[in-house]
C-alpha cells in the first residue's frame, strides 16, 4: 500500500494530458480603429449635410453706390458652402471688380477672401484701388442683400459695394 501510493500519483502525472493551448484571435488594433473612424465620418458627414446653408450657385446683382446701374457676379460651388465668385460692375470709367473665394459662416455671414479692385473717378482722380485679402458682406434681411462690411477704400471713403441675390 505504501509503494502503491507513490505509485498512483506518479502516473496521474504523466497521464494527465495537457489541453492544447487555444488560440484566440488576435484582434488589430488598427481594423478597430479604422472602423471607428468610418462610423464617426458618417455621423461628421451627416451633421454637416444638415448644417448647410442656403445654395447661392448662380449668377446675381453686384451694385455700387458710386456706380451707376448694377453689374453680374457669379456665385460657383466649390465645396459645402463655398464658393468661387467673380463679377464686374462698369459705367463709363468707373468700376468695381470682385474675384475671389467666399464661404458662408452663417445665416447672416459671407466671408471673402480674394480681390476687390475698383476706380471712381470721385475717389482720388480715379486712381485705381486694390484691397486683396479677406473680407466680410453679412445681410440683415435674411440673405437676399450682402453688404460689404469693412467699407472703407484706401482712399479713405466708404464705399456701398452689395451684392443682391
Amino acid at each position: 500500500m505504501k509503494n502503491l501510493l507513490p505509485i498512483v500519483i506518479l502516473l496521474s502525472v504523466f497521464s494527465c494530458k495537457k489541453s492544447e493551448e487555444t488560440n484566440s484571435p488576435k484582434v488589430d488594433s488598427t481594423k478597430i480603429i479604422d472602423s471607428i473612424n468610418i462610423a464617426r465620418t458618417k455621423i461628421n458627414d451627416s451633421i454637416l449635410s444638415s448644417r448647410a446653408f442656403k445654395d447661392f450657385s448662380g449668377t446675381h446683382t453686384l451694385t455700387h453706390d458710386q456706380v451707376n446701374g448694377s453689374g453680374k457676379i457669379t456665385f460657383t460651388k466649390i465645396g459645402q458652402d463655398e464658393y468661387k465668385i467673380s463679377g464686374e460692375n462698369k459705367s463709363g470709367n468707373n468700376f468695381v471688380k470682385i474675384e475671389g473665394n467666399a464661404r458662408m459662416t452663417s445665416p447672416k455671414n459671407l466671408k471673402f477672401d480674394g480681390t476687390i479692385t475698383q476706380s471712381i473717378s470721385d475717389y482720388d482722380n480715379g486712381k485705381l484701388d486694390v484691397r486683396k485679402g479677406k473680407r466680410n458682406f453679412s445681410t440683415k434681411d435674411g440673405g437676399k442683400t450682402f453688404k460689404l462690411y469693412e467699407s472703407v477704400n484706401n482712399a479713405g471713403f466708404a464705399d456701398k459695394i452689395m451684392i443682391k441675390l
